[in-house]
């Protein structure tokens, strides 16, 4: 597979995660939406680094994966809190995170 159509797949995945994030009104579904857009920064990171020749890319994305584990963790801890607290996964509804 070329690099440039891997390329043009991560667009893709940022454009789809993008969207997501900014039509979804399901916490979950903005969570979903936010991995697509950390999967398609880690095939940039291989990209480039297969290009360049870098493995520093291949680095980043083994501690991008690490980070990306650590906000699932976190994010569907904090939806299953708010859906015992509030009854509902919906961001617009939920006011308790605001400072």
């Amino acid at each position: 597979m070329e690099l440039k159509s891997l390329f043009y797949l991560s667009i893709f995945l940022f454009s789809l995660g993008l969207y997501g994030v900014l039509s979804r009104r399901n916490a979950l579904g903005i969570l979903i939406a936010l991995e697509l857009i950390f999967n398609s920064a880690n095939l940039n990171f291989g990209i480039f680094s297969l290009a360049w020749g870098n493995p520093a890319g291949v680095m980043t994305i083994v501690f991008g994966i690490g980070i990306t584990a650590i906000e699932v963790v976190l994010g569907f801890a904090i939806v299953i809190l708010l859906f015992r607290l509030r009854k509902t996964s919906n961001a617009d509804e939920v006011e308790i995170l605001k400072g």
